[in-house]
């Protein structure tokens, strides 16, 4: 991670910042009474929760640049991957990275989801994606599975979905209507290490983001997600 003297923007924080310290500012869509509020609805423990959300809403309307950005658990939720990169890279200083957090589709709820493709992320972003497709919604429904790690792991999957399931489909469809065109927050991408690190190289050399991959780690053993460093080339 950088140095606690670098300048830092942490996106979605929720209540478990990562970065600490004077120079580090938090970016998050809602208010530090709104985070507490919505832990207390889902049963997770608020004291740490941030005292001060510096920029409400989009990343894109983030105007100071910094060393790094950091975000854990958040680029699989962005409906335009690149989208999301070109905004990171518009706030991060010459020699800026960007760490990442990102969950592994083999080990986590994903895991019978297929893995995404350069071909979906260059189309999300060709269409303007700025909410979920059907598809999306519809697989985060029926496809997912159980979030142990340590259980995928151990070649203990869950169950995948079966023809007789067809409910869950139906879920989806509901829910995507009910949405009525609004933000629905549900994973967009699915991958492993080798495959985002292609992904991100593959953005980079078409010209589609100024980030490339310095380093993209392996996911140690028993946990659900690895970590990633991308650098401004």
């Amino acid at each position: 991670m950088p140095r606690a003297a670098a300048s830092a923007l942490e996106i979605g924080p929720f209540c478990s910042p990562v970065l600490t310290g004077p120079n580090v500012k938090y970016l998050d869509v809602l208010t530090p009474e709104g985070l507490r509020a919505r832990a207390a609805e889902i049963g997770l423990d608020a004291t740490n929760c941030p005292e001060r959300i510096d920029y409400l809403g989009d990343l894109g309307d983030v105007t100071d640049s910094f060393d790094a950005v950091f975000s854990s658990h958040a680029i699989e939720h962005q409906p335009d991957l690149v989208r999301h990169l070109n905004e990171v890279a518009a706030v991060l200083k010459p020699g800026g990275r960007y760490y990442l957090l990102v969950p592994d589709k083999r080990f986590c709820f994903d895991h019978f989801m297929a893995e995404s493709t350069v071909a979906q992320v260059v189309d999300a972003h060709e269409v303007r994606r700025r909410v979920h497709s059907l598809m999306s919604v519809i697989e985060n429904h029926a496809f997912a599975t159980h979030n142990n790690s340590e259980m995928h792991w151990m070649g203990d999957h869950g169950t995948p979905f079966g023809p007789d399931e067809a409910y869950r489909v139906t879920a989806g469809m509901d829910r995507h209507a009910a949405a009525a065109g609004d933000y629905i927050d549900v994973h967009a991408w699915y991958f492993t290490p080798a495959s985002f690190a292609v992904i991100i190289e593959t953005l980079f050399r078409l010209n589609l983001t100024k980030l490339r991959p310095a380093v993209v780690y392996e996911t140690p053993r028993n946990r659900l997600e690895f970590s990633a460093v991308l650098e401004v080339a």
